[in-house]
């Protein structure tokens, strides 16, 4: 079983600054009494207080102290004997299996061709049977068959808000210094906004965890996105913890295919997914008859496969 750990030490003044600094875009709405902040990073909450104290409480509480503790070595010539305090962790990220939530997913992010998809799916105590009795769960993990099966049937059951980004518009992201972290906490912002304003009744928000959340609020803050939602709960392999993660990766996995099936008959040939040697050999076929230009339409350049197709 996970140990839950609780660490404390005091920063020194010249540091606290660069702390505050460091958690401002996930500090908690509601302060402990006596504290400055309290945030929350990959899982372990921080709360610094006024006299100086910060408390670590979390599974990786030590992985995250030890940054401070570095820092105060570096700057301050300060050694930190850290003593972490451990206790059984008694509720596990299954516990979020049960609330209403919202939960976004996407796929298309390691695929040469075809767009990049993301959902945001609600599911809640109503609809959860349906997808239960459908054995929904992380689209990886289903066939395209069931896949294209199961999907539809949810789609009709459950609300959800999706996004295409083609590989036009992800290409030109890619040429203005947009990496693909920045581009997912963009768009799942869009669709997690988008549905949460529909004024449905929800607990939770959660996103399959693909950067720390310090970076993912950093991204949309680069872009100056004003309508973002901020009350989010990251967590790592989201689509086994709650079913609207789940739902959200296998209606855009539904989506993925259908992409991939209609370039298929526009290029009247089998346009595979993935990023393998057998895919260069596809659009080396679509290089041949429609010209190098064709591939920013339809494949993400800055992907290693190019360069390996043009250089034959």
């Amino acid at each position: 079983m996970n140990k839950q750990k609780t660490i404390v030490f005091k920063i020194s003044d010249n540091i606290r600054p660069q702390m505050v600094e460091y958690y401002d875009l996930l500090r908690k709405d509601k302060n402990p009494p006596y504290s400055v902040f309290q945030a929350e990073e990959g899982g372990t909450v921080i709360t610094l207080y006024e006299s100086g104290k910060v408390m670590f409480q979390g599974i990786s509480a030590d992985v995250d102290a030890n940054m401070w503790k570095d820092l105060e070595k570096h700057i301050n010539n300060r050694d930190i004997n850290i003593e972490s305090k451990e206790k059984e962790k008694v509720e596990d990220d299954k516990s979020y299996y049960y609330y209403d939530a919202i939960g976004s997913d996407e796929v298309g992010t390691g695929d040469y061709f075809g767009p990049i998809i993301v959902t945001a799916t609600l599911v809640n105590k109503n609809t959860r049977k349906l997808l239960e009795d459908l054995k929904i769960m992380d689209s990886k993990k289903m066939t395209d068959e069931k896949i294209m099966r199961c999907a539809p049937i949810i789609m009709k059951k459950i609300p959800y808000v999706t996004f295409l980004l083609s590989n036009k518009k992800y290409n030109e992201l890619s040429s203005k210094g947009f990496n693909m972290n920045k581009i997912k906490a963009v768009l799942h912002n869009k669709v997690l906004y988008e549905l949460s304003n529909k004024g449905l009744p929800y607990h939770k928000i959660i996103v399959d965890q693909f950067t720390t959340p310090r970076s993912y609020f950093s991204y949309l803050k680069q872009e100056n996105i004003n309508e973002k939602v901020t009350k989010i709960t990251f967590l790592t392999k989201g689509e086994s913890k709650h079913l609207s993660v789940a739902a959200a990766s296998v209606i855009s996995r539904f989506i993925f295919l259908e992409e991939i099936s209609k370039l298929s008959d526009k290029y009247k040939m089998n346009i595979l997914k993935g990023a393998s040697d057998k895919v260069d050999n596809v659009a080396r076929q679509i290089v041949e008859k429609y010209g190098e230009k064709e591939l920013n339409n339809i494949v993400k350049l800055n992907f290693k496969n190019t360069n390996k197709i043009l250089e034959k």
